[in-house]
């Protein structure tokens, strides 16, 4: 398999396939195709597996592609201003990804849903108590909301986040949240009452423009405030 990622700001994907090799996306999430590409649309794995994907965002059926007699390409568009980005997973390797955060993947690959432990962060976290999990091996392709920023957490190192700029983070950072300090802060300083406490150790990545920001600027101007 080969790719290319093009664009800046509304990127799109080209994968070009040889004749056995396949490519899995959510339902509707191609965006042009040879000729020659095949498709086979389904749960991946029963109904119970599709119906999870659901609830951390994807669609109840996925679709995968592969081609017949020779080489073919196929292309996925991004869905909002960002980032695509490609995570080369070893066997067995995993990543924790935010909701709808999946774009599409090597049939190799396995996705599922994470659920978090703690229900403080599932209540408060900003995404839920369900993630999406993609483990190797092979390339999934993530779909992330603006600027991409890498953090590698140290053994006991904390950093505080919004929980809207998670983005994805290996299985060994702890994620909890914890609680703005002081009345004025939690009432009038703009954050709310809970920020996410990362840990590591292990390696996180935040994203510039978390979905509902997007949604409330837009939802501001539109109403012509």
């Amino acid at each position: 398999m080969k790719y290319n990622i093009n664009g800046t700001t509304l990127q799109t994907l080209d994968i070009e396939l040889n004749e056995g090799e396949a490519v899995y996306t959510e339902s509707g999430g191609m965006s042009w195709m040879s000729a020659n590409m095949t498709m086979k649309t389904d749960t991946r794995g029963g109904l119970m597996k599709g119906l999870g994907r659901m609830v951390s965002g994807e669609s109840l059926f996925l679709t995968t592609y592969c081609p017949e007699q020779g080489v073919g390409t196929i292309t996925f568009s991004s869905e909002f201003p960002g980032k695509i980005v490609p995570l080369e997973l070893a066997e067995g390797q995993t990543m924790i990804c935010q909701k709808d955060a999946f774009m599409a993947a090597e049939d190799a690959v396995k996705l599922e849903i994470h659920f978090r432990k703690k229900l403080g962060a599932g209540f408060f976290g900003g995404e839920g108590f369900v993630l999406q999990k993609v483990t190797g091996p092979g390339i999934a392709f993530l779909e992330i909301a603006g600027e991409i920023t890498q953090y590698e957490l140290q053994e006991g190192q904390i950093l505080k986040v919004d929980p809207g700029h998670i983005a994805f983070f290996e299985p060994s950072v702890n994620y909890d949240i914890t609680r703005v300090k002081g009345m004025k802060n939690m009432l009038f300083g703009g954050e709310g009452i809970f920020l996410a406490a990362v840990k590591g150790p292990g390696k996180i990545w935040l994203q510039s423009m978390p979905l509902s920001n997007l949604a409330g600027k837009l939802a501001c101007h539109l109403s012509g405030k």
